[in-house]
């Protein structure tokens, strides 16, 4: 496996919508990596988030990415004012698109970075013949839709696979992809999710949940970070 380094990116979706900008800067200044960003439609998930305007208003106050997860459908219609807004990573599921290669292409196309998303049931053959277009593959480790749910334990060997993938890829000239995984991620688990091959965690319920000890989130991503880099290296 190679070890690549390790990005935390504690998502929104569990921070307090009162408080937003206050949420985004408070997490960066206590060492996320990234900002990710959970897009939700009532109809391809059953849940209702937050669209191109919210990720508008937290730009200016983030210098890190802002990791856009579409769980809509369809989705190509989202991308540019996605882009527009601020997304520099921009993740979508298979199962919403019609032309997987094409929105890939759509969402480098206007400079962010692509990735896929891949439910728990959603089989590893979306990945066949599009690697080379993709930035990120995410792992789903709980059903989309809702957060605070616990991870399902089934995701580890789907990790293992994918990153042989990747490995594998990357091994034949091709260029390096992040594995991320959503879903149920907290401090206890964190290392064995690294040790099956993930690089890049989401982290909702976690990071924002967890007791204010320093005025802000230092203390939980800083036991996230030091749980996934030591189980790698």
């Amino acid at each position: 496996m190679n070890i690549a380094p390790i990005r935390i990116a504690p998502s929104i979706l569990s921070a307090d919508f009162s408080r937003l900008g206050d949420e985004v800067r408070a997490i960066e200044a206590s060492g996320a990596d990234l900002v990710h960003f959970d897009v939700m439609d009532n109809h391809y998930v059953p849940n209702l988030t937050i669209g191109p305007l919210v990720c508008e208003a937290i730009r200016p106050h983030v210098s890190i990415p802002i990791d856009v997860h579409l769980m809509v459908e369809p989705v190509d219609a989202l991308v540019p004012m996605f882009a527009k807004a601020g997304a520099n990573i921009i993740t979508f599921h298979p199962e919403a698109s019609l032309h997987v290669d094409r929105t890939l292409s759509l969402i480098r196309d206007h400079g962010c970075q692509a990735g896929l998303a891949l439910n728990p049931a959603t089989p590893l053959t979306f990945l066949d013949h599009v690697l080379d277009k993709l930035d990120m593959v995410l792992l789903m480790s709980v059903n989309p839709g809702f957060g605070g749910q616990k991870f399902i334990h089934s995701t580890l060997g789907k990790l293992r696979q994918v990153r042989e993938r990747i490995d594998c890829h990357q091994k034949n000239g091709g260029h390096p992809i992040w594995l991320e995984v959503d879903g149920g991620v907290n401090a206890e688990n964190i290392a064995e999710i690294a040790r099956a091959g993930a690089d890049t965690f989401v982290a909702g319920s976690a990071v924002f949940g967890a007791p204010d000890v320093d005025g802000g989130y230092r203390t939980i991503i800083q036991r996230l970070h030091k749980g996934a880099s030591g189980a790698v290296h």
